[in-house]
């Protein structure tokens, strides 16, 4: 219940602060958002999962990204944003962090998932042949009797 109300409480504290961020710095959130994913796709498909790379992909991603806008607004507008530049880095280290959470996740799912089937299988069995060989016929095979063969 103290959770409840602490998430709640923090919610309602969130609202009157997303009022006062500029619409120009949420864009570039999600702009950040958008090309840190990608930063870390990219990351985690050279690095084969590594999670320090997927990360620093993600926030590469979003830093790129953000650099190159700035620098185009620079050369239209004179006017180069620092704010602007954070806000879109801010959109991949959330991103790096978000994937980087779930993919712990999914891997401690998996070791689990590993134990419970290693621990549960019972791998001593014993192997019992037949006594006598018996002539494979494809009748046997097909799964027919072998009287059909006698008629």
């Amino acid at each position: 219940m103290k959770k409840l109300i602490v998430i709640i409480i923090f919610v309602l504290s969130l609202q009157s602060v997303v009022g006062q961020i500029e619409q120009d710095k949420v864009l570039h959130f999600l702009g950040g958002n958008l090309y840190g994913l990608v930063g870390a796709g990219v990351a985690n498909e050279i690095s084969e999962g590594n999670r320090t790379w997927t990360f620093i992909g993600a926030v590469g991603g979003s830093l790129l990204i953000g650099l190159a806008k700035e620098s185009i607004d620079q050369h239209q507008y004179g006017g180069w944003s620092n704010e602007d530049l954070l806000a879109t880095v801010s959109g991949g280290i959330t991103v790096g962090v978000t994937i980087d959470i779930f993919k712990k996740k999914k891997q401690r799912k998996r070791a689990q998932l590993y134990k419970n089937a290693t621990t549960t299988a019972n791998v001593s069995y014993q192997k019992i042949f037949p006594k006598e060989t018996i002539k494979i016929n494809s009748l046997l095979v097909l799964g027919m009797s072998t009287t059909v063969l006698e008629k």
